[in-house]
């Protein structure tokens, strides 16, 4: 532990980030070994050519949300939780078009043909794809909650809130080393998302079966 007055490191690693050992972290960090070998294991798959429209989607939605996972993570070893927060944004939509496109085949032709703004569905309906769509207040909730967030209105800025000593708050420009409630909120939601390209890199790309298997 870091004596009081001491000042923290300009850059922080692994064995002295601010949030090591939270159960959170810990998720978070298994959740992203797993992706990243899963990932070996699809790229491999498709240098081999012949990819479906879904693949070829998938191909270029799910290492995005890897890339943004590992970007969050970072931001969380070096103190930078907002910035975390703010990525979970288009992480979330990641997960949320890859989840709507695996749903909904019919929406792949609109994706190859370029996504367009005022053609594709809002975060909202994809991400009901991603539990069937029986019960919205949830997909309501994610969906305003991240808006705000990136947006910048007043509501997303009590995301940047931090103590600054006797009873008062501010809104920090820099680390913020001793949030771990948020810390957590960046963790398990992020790896819950993560979670999902997981699955649906396992939909897209299927294990190929062991080599002398024989089905009874």
């Amino acid at each position: 532990m870091r004596p009081p007055h001491e000042a923290p490191p300009v850059t922080f690693d692994p064995s002295n980030e601010p949030y090591v050992g939270r159960q959170s972290v810990f998720h978070f960090d298994q959740v992203i070994l797993s992706c990243l070998e899963a990932n070996g294991r699809v790229a491999a798959a498709t240098r081999r050519g012949g990819l479906t429209p879904l693949q070829t989607a998938a191909c270029q939605v799910i290492p995005q949300g890897i890339n943004l996972a590992l970007s969050i993570r970072e931001l969380v070893r070096q103190g930078y939780l907002f910035g975390a927060v703010v990525l979970m944004r288009p992480l979330i939509e990641r997960a949320a078009i890859v989840s709507y496109l695996c749903e909904q085949p019919e929406a792949l032709e609109l994706w190859a043909s370029g996504w367009e703004y005022k053609n594709r569905p809002s975060l909202r309906k994809m991400l009901e794809s991603m539990h069937g769509g029986s019960d919205p207040n949830p997909t309501e909730a994610v969906a305003e909650t991240f808006n705000h967030i990136l947006h910048g209105d007043p509501v997303g800025t009590a995301f940047n809130l931090v103590s600054i000593g006797h009873n008062s708050l501010g809104y920090a420009v820099g680390k913020s080393l001793s949030d771990p409630d948020l810390c957590d909120f960046v963790c398990f939601q992020s790896y819950c998302y993560l979670i999902v390209l997981h699955a649906r890199a396992a939909y897209c790309f299927p294990p190929e079966p062991t080599a002398g298997h024989v089905h009874g």
